[in-house]
C-alpha cells in the first residue's frame, strides 16, 4: 500500500493519516496494520502512568529531549480523557510539548480514551505499532491518569513508570490501585517538595511486603526527579534502558503475555461484532434490551439465547 510505503519512509503526513484511520476504525486500517506488523517490535516502549497532577507530561517532555540529545527518534502517544461532547481528547498534551513540534525526530499524538477502561484507548496499541513501523527508536505512552484503572499500560510496554508526588496521598492510592504490581520504576516527581523522604520510605516498606512471585524477578527501582527543572531525567533514562536490558528472558515472557492479551482482546471484539451482525438484526437488540429492562427476561438467559444462534466455523 502506498500509505505504508510512505510512513515507512518517514513521511509524517502518512504516519498521521494511518493513525487517524486506526482511530476511526476505517476499512483500510486493518490492511495497514497487517502489512506493517512484520516491521514492528523494534522500538523501546515506555509507559508513563500515575495520578493527576503528578507531572507526567512534563516528565515525558524532558525524557523526549533526553532521547533526542542521544540521536534517538521518539514517538509519544498521550491518552487523554474524552470530551463528553465531541469524543475527542480534552487535555491536548501536545500543547505541553510545543518545543518539540518543529522537530522531525519527534511525533506526538493525543488520543481520547473514548470510554475505554484501563487508562488506554483501544486504538493506542495500533498507534504504537504504526510508530514502531515508522522507525521510531523510543515510544512513550502516557495514560489518562485517573488513578484507579491504569493497569492496561503494562500490557503494551517494555517498562512502566509510575509517577508519584509527595504530599498528595499517593502512597494510599497506590495500595488501592494495585499499582505496586505493574511498576518497573517508581518516579517521585516534584521531589523538591516536603515529604519526599517519607514517600520513598513508605514505598520501600510496601515493596518489601510484596511477594517475590507477584513482583517478578526484578525489584522496582525508586528514582527522584524534578521534571520542570530537568533534574534526574538523564538518570531516569539510564534506569529505563538498564531495566529493559537486564533480564532478556523476562522481557521475552512479557512480550509473549502481551501478544496473548492482544490476541484475546481482538478475538473478543470480533466475536462480539459477529454475534451482533448474525444474531441481532434490525430491532432485535432494542427488543432484548426492552425485555431485560421490563424484567420479562434476565440478561443471562438473553445472552444464552443469542449464543445458541451462533454457528462457528467457515470463513469470515
Amino acid at each position: 500500500m502506498e500509505i505504508v510505503e510512505r510512513l515507512m519512509a518517514g513521511d509524517e503526513r502518512a504516519l498521521a493519516r494511518a493513525i487517524s484511520l486506526v482511530e476511526e476504525r476505517a476499512p483500510q486500517a486493518r490492511d495497514i496494520l497487517q502489512e506493517i506488523f512484520p516491521r514492528t517490535g523494534r522500538a523501546r516502549v515506555v509507559g508513563v502512568t500515575g495520578f493527576p497532577g503528578g507531572g507526567k507530561s512534563s516528565l515525558v517532555d524532558r525524557l523526549t529531549a533526553c532521547y533526542r540529545s542521544e540521536g534517538k527518534t521518539v514517538g509519544v502517544v498521550a491518552v487523554d480523557p474524552s470530551s463528553a461532547f465531541s469524543g475527542g481528547a480534552i487535555l491536548g498534551d501536545r500543547i505541553r510539548m510545543q518545543r518539540h513540534s518543529a522537530d522531525p525526530g519527534v511525533y506526538i499524538r493525543s488520543m481520547a480514551t473514548r470510554g475505554a477502561l484501563g487508562g488506554l484507548s483501544k486504538a493506542a496499541s495500533d498507534a504504537m505499532d504504526i510508530l514502531d513501523a515508522s522507525g521510531r527508536d523510543v515510544i512513550m505512552v502516557e495514560t489518562v491518569g485517573v488513578g484507579q484503572d491504569e493497569v492496561d499500560v503494562v500490557r503494551v510496554t517494555d517498562c512502566v513508570l509510575v509517577v508519584l508526588v509527595p504530599g498528595m496521598g499517593d502512597d494510599i492510592q497506590a495500595i488501592k490501585a494495585g499499582i505496586l504490581e505493574i511498576a518497573d520504576i517508581f518516579v517521585i516527581n516534584k521531589s523538591d517538595r516536603e515529604g519526599t523522604d517519607r514517600l520513598q520510605a513508605e514505598l520501600e516498606t510496601m515493596l518489601a511486603m510484596v511477594p517475590s512471585e507477584a513482583r517478578g524477578s526484578l525489584q522496582p527501582e525508586i528514582l527522584r526527579t524534578v521534571a520542570i527543572r530537568d533534574e534526574g531525567t538523564a538518570e531516569l533514562a539510564e534506569a529505563i534502558a538498564r531495566r529493559i536490558a537486564r533480564d532478556p528472558a523476562a522481557a521475552a515472557r512479557r512480550r509473549r503475555e502481551q501478544s496473548a492479551s492482544r490476541f484475546l482482546d481482538l478475538l473478543r471484539d470480533r466475536l462480539l461484532d459477529r454475534a451482533r451482525d448474525a444474531c441481532l438484526p434490525d430491532g432485535e437488540f432494542d427488543r432484548i434490551v426492552g425485555e431485560i429492562s421490563d424484567r420479562r427476561i434476565d440478561p443471562y438467559t438473553a445472552v444464552e439465547q443469542v449464543l445458541n444462534k451462533i454457528r462457528f466455523g467457515g470463513s469470515s
